[in-house]
């Protein structure tokens, strides 16, 4: 996975609670083979309706989602959080998120700040009022910082999950980082044995 430290960009005010991971990516997208590609059908069933968010051009290039409570609850699909980062989310801010959603999140990069109900507020606001604005995302000091602005958030986050976004480490790179001593176990094994090819 791609190594994340810091986002300015845009962010998108999606302004709603409970967005489950059907409403992220229903269903009958779930058909495609690899991990690409799932970012066009992103909120499909809201994006038919013009109004919605994800049509206004003035937030085509935008880089975090601003979401209310409970994002990513519903089922465990994997799908919501490649549909997200496929689309071009580096970060999404909410005041809470679905667990599993939080791990499916960390296994791929895509930064979840959790934060509390009035700040999000804040930052949805000057979203939803000034499109052109921006919003920094800096994983390495846990900060939320509106663009221009000398006050920043502070977020939380698993130590762990931390380092192996800042390093670009998913669950095979992890595994790699033993390489040696695994073919070193590998080559003292009994032939008899079953090896790791």
């Amino acid at each position: 996975m791609e190594a994340f430290r810091r986002v300015e960009a845009k962010a998108l005010p999606l302004n709603r609670a409970d967005v489950d991971t059907d409403q992220i990516i229903p269903a009958k997208y779930l058909k495609l083979v690899e991990r690409t590609g799932f970012g066009r059908f992103l909120f499909d069933s809201w994006r038919k309706d013009e109004s919605f968010v994800l049509n206004d051009p003035r937030y085509a290039d935008a880089k975090v989602l601003i979401a209310g409570p409970n994002f990513g609850c519903g089922s465990s699909r994997e799908h919501a959080p490649w549909a997200l980062e496929d689309y071009g989310f580096k970060a999404i801010i909410a005041p809470s998120f679905a667990d599993i959603f939080r791990n499916n999140c960390a296994k791929i990069g895509l930064v979840l700040v959790q934060l509390r109900p009035d700040e999000v507020d804040i930052l949805m606001k000057r979203a939803e009022e000034h499109p052109e604005s921006q919003v920094i995302v800096d994983l390495e000091s846990q900060s939320v910082t509106p663009a221009g602005e000398s006050w920043s958030m502070h977020f939380d986050i698993d130590p762990f999950v931390k380092h192996c976004i800042l390093n670009g480490l998913d669950d095979i790179s992890l595994t790699l980082q033993h390489e040696s001593d695994i073919t070193t176990f590998e080559a003292k094994r009994p032939e008899f044995l079953p090896v790791v090819g």
